[in-house]
C-alpha cells in the first residue's frame, strides 16, 4: 500500500480524540500505534505551532509509510520502531517526560489488513503468520500446528470469546498440519456450523491467534500503567478498543485508578495505601457517529476512553 492510498483509510473517531487529548499548541504528545500515521497527523497539526510527537509502532513497514507521510513535520516527529509495552524506556531514552497526551489505537492498522502476506486476514490465501513485528518467534502457525487441543481450546476462548471454541480446536487437531489463512478459515467455519452469523465464523479464532501471538493484552496492561507515570499532571490518556476484552481493561485500569482506595468491600478499613492518578473523563465510551460508521464501517465497534493525570496528593492539598 502506498503512502497516498494509506492516507485514504481514515483513523477512527479523528475529531474525538482530539478533544478528550485536549490537544493544545506547544504541547508534547505520544502516538502508541502510529500506523499509517492518521492520528499522529491530526495530533501535529492541532499541536501547531511547536508542540511535538513521538510516535511509536512495532511494525517497521508502517513506520515506513509514517514516515513518508509525516515528513512535512520535519522535527516536531520523532518515529521510533517499538512495542507500546516499552512505552517508559522509549520516553525516557528521547528525554520526553512528562508528556501531555497519550494515544492508544489498539485496532488494527490498515497497512496490517491490506498487507496478505501478514496473515491477519482470511480474506486472501496467505501464511499464518500475524507477527506484529519480524522480530518476533511466535507464528500464528506455530499456535495451530504444535498447540494441543485443550491449549488451543482455551486460548480461542479466552482471547476470542469463541463459544464453539472446543471444536473448532478439535477440527484443527484432526487437519494438521494447517498452512494458510484461507485453509485455517474454511476449517473453522465447516467446525462452527449453525446459522449464519453477522461476522465471518473464523473472525474470533483469527483475534485470539493475533492476541496470543503478540501478547496482547499483557502488554496492554503494561503500558498504561506506563502511560500513567510519564503523563504530568493534567496529561491526558485516550485509548480506543476494538473488542471487549481492550476494553474491559481500560475500564477496570480506569475505575481502579481513579480511586483513593482500592480495598475488598469487607475490609474494615483501608489498608492498600493507594491514591488516585487519574481522574475519568469519559463516564461511557465514546462511540462513532452514524456518519463515520456509514462512511467507514471498521469503525463500527470502536469504543474511546480517557483520562486525565491527577496532581500529587501533596499538591492536591495545598491546592485546597
Amino acid at each position: 500500500m502506498s503512502p497516498q492510498e494509506a492516507l485514504s483509510h481514515a483513523p477512527v473517531l479523528t475529531e474525538e480524540v482530539i478533544e478528550h487529548l485536549a490537544v493544545q499548541p506547544g504541547g508534547r504528545y505520544v502516538d502508541c500505534t502510529t500506523g499509517a500515521g492518521g492520528h499522529a497527523r491530526a495530533i501535529l497539526e492541532a499541536a501547531s505551532p511547536g508542540g511535538l510527537l513521538l510516535a511509536l509502532d512495532a511494525d517497521a513497514r508502517a513506520l515506513a509509510v509514517a514516515r513518508d507521510n509525516l515528513s512535512r513535520f520535519g522535527d516536531s516527529v520523532m518515529l521510533v520502531e517499538a512495542n507500546f509495552r516499552e512505552l517508559a524506556l522509549v520516553c525516557l531514552r528521547h528525554s520526553f517526560v512528562p508528556v501531555h497526551g497519550i494515544l492508544f489505537d489498539l485496532g488494527l492498522s490498515s497497512l496490517q489488513l491490506a498487507d496478505a502476506e501478514r496473515g491477519f486476514s482470511f480474506q486472501a490465501e496467505a501464511p499464518l503468520d500475524m507477527r506484529f513485528s519480524a522480530a518476533q518467534q511466535l507464528t500464528a502457525g506455530d499456535i495451530v500446528n504444535h498447540y494441543g487441543e485443550r491449549e488451543l481450546a482455551d486460548l480461542i476462548w479466552r482471547f476470542g470469546e469463541e463459544p464453539a471454541s472446543r471444536r473448532i480446536a478439535r477440527a484443527i487437531v484432526r487437519s494438521r498440519p494447517i498452512s494458510t489463512t484461507t485453509d485455517l478459515a474454511s476449517l473453522v467455519a465447516r467446525a462452527v456450523r449453525g446459522p449464519r452469523a453477522r461476522i465471518h465464523p473464523a473472525t474470533r479464532t483469527f483475534q485470539a491467534l493475533r492476541i496470543a501471538v503478540n501478547d496482547e493484552l499483557a502488554a496492554l496492561e503494561s503500558a498504561l500503567e506506563q502511560a500513567r507515570d510519564v503523563l504530568g499532571p493534567g496529561g491526558r490518556l485516550v485509548v480506543i478498543s476494538f473488542h471487549s476484552l481492550e476494553d474491559r481493561i481500560v475500564k477496570q485500569f480506569f475505575r481502579r485508578e481513579s480511586r483513593d482506595c482500592i480495598c475488598p468491600p469487607e475490609y474494615p478499613a483501608c489498608s492498600c495505601g493507594h491514591r488516585a492518578t487519574l481522574r475519568v473523563v469519559t463516564r461511557r465510551s465514546v462511540t462513532p457517529r452514524p456518519a463515520e460508521v456509514a462512511a467507514n464501517p471498521r469503525s463500527r465497534s470502536a469504543r474511546l476512553r480517557a483520562a486525565e493525570k491527577l496532581a500529587p496528593p501533596a499538591d492536591r492539598r495545598e491546592e485546597a
